[in-house]
């Protein structure tokens, strides 16, 4: 069963506690674009927040925006967009996805590398627990930083531990110039950890900077690997930005068309396997050439790279054995491996399974101690 909520917080509570009555267990559900991303989810009924949007509280002055979960990404575009401003959040996938899942997940894509993740830009949040109870942490300005940590907790939590149902967010002032270049190696090779080390150096930080391989290249019409970086602000700045590229590759890079970022974004819609593999920034140099090399006998393998953030993700559309001997090529990886999109078959399989956090099972214990919501979404296993 699926339930449109467009009712108020408290009618998702009563939802949620009718739930609780009948032992029921839900999934939650925004736009639906991510329903195949984290683990199967062990629910009888399914709660949709799509029809639970609007904007609730716009202040351009103040450069912060109030919305209902089930607002879309687009939607916020185009209500800051002509005050030139931004919700600088720009998940893999596309802007039809919703705000309580952009956070529930905490989903990032390429703008990351300049204004941060999430966790960075949310402020506070209303959610309704697992026990029923409408909860707000944070605030609505940024200087209000009580229950701050409770918003935090939230975001990322997949919506085990509450039903995101409105969340403030911070807004960011959209630069006079937004210019998009690509450099390609002088030889077959890309210098991730070069690319790192400008970036520290440089006194600026690119709105974005991703390193794409070979076959991701050549599918956004890049050619073949190469680095790809988004520049922002006046338009002197862009052009000491565009200097110290030149500087870096040797010459001048290319400009390419912007849209570039959302054929990255949506690059991955087609993927049977995504996988993201972290670890320290300081050695993302080295989780890409493992990351390249071991991708390299499967053809279809596209992989990025966000050199300033030490993020990884491989993505393929192999399926059958070449899918499982993909996954379990990547397990050589001395990394953190997050499987963001897997068959079922592959998530009770090594790498992808994920032992049970203690910690993690206490905090679900305090929110949602039946396990209705999301049940199974983590790895952990719902309670009978």
């Amino acid at each position: 069963m699926t339930t449109a909520v467009s009712l108020s917080a408290e009618a998702i509570a009563d939802r949620v506690r009718d739930a609780q009555t009948r032992g029921a267990r839900l999934r939650i559900a925004g736009a639906g674009t991510w329903l195949d991303a984290g683990r199967p989810v062990g629910s009888s009924e399914e709660l949709s927040l799509a029809a639970h949007t609007g904007i609730t509280e716009y202040t351009p002055g103040d450069l912060t925006l109030t919305a209902r979960a089930g607002t879309t990404l687009r939607e916020i575009r185009d209500a800051v967009s002509p005050h030139g401003q931004w919700l600088a959040l720009d998940p893999f996938g596309s802007d039809e996805g919703t705000l309580g899942a952009t956070i529930a997940t905490a989903s990032a894509g390429p703008l990351a590398t300049r204004f941060g993740t999430p966790r960075d830009l949310a402020l506070g949040l209303e959610f309704v627990s697992g026990r029923g109870a409408t909860v707000r942490g944070g605030g609505r300005v940024v200087k209000n930083v009580a229950g701050f940590d409770l918003t935090r907790l939230l975001t990322g939590s997949w919506g085990t531990l509450g039903v995101i149902t409105e969340a403030t967010v911070r807004l960011h002032a959209r630069p006079e110039a937004d210019v998009t270049l690509a450099v390609s190696p002088s030889d077959d090779r890309i210098d991730v950890g070069g690319v790192r080390a400008a970036l520290k150096r440089w006194p600026f930080v690119p709105l974005a900077c991703e390193v794409v391989n070979d076959s991701l290249g050549r599918e956004l019409g890049l050619g073949g690997e190469a680095v790809v970086f988004r520049l922002g602000g006046n338009s002197e700045s862009v052009a000491e930005q565009r200097r110290a590229i030149a500087e870096l590759a040797g010459g001048p890079a290319r400009e390419v068309d912007p849209s570039v970022w959302r054929s990255l974004r949506a690059a991955d819609d087609d993927a049977t396997l995504v996988l993201r593999v972290s670890r320290a920034p300081a050695e993302v140099s080295a989780a890409w050439a493992d990351a390249t090399a071991l991708t390299a006998p499967f053809a279809s393998a596209r992989v990025s790279a966000s050199p300033a953030r030490g993020i990884v993700r491989c993505a393929t559309q192999a399926v059958g054995a070449s899918i499982e001997q993909y996954a379990s090529t990547l397990a050589g990886l001395r990394s953190r491996i997050v499987a963001e999109r897997a068959p079922v078959h592959l998530w009770n399989a090594p790498p992808l399974a994920r032992a049970a956090d203690p910690l993690q099972s206490r905090i679900r214990d305090a929110f949602d101690p039946q396990r209705i919501l999301n049940p199974g979404i983590l790895g952990e296993r719902a309670v009978s």
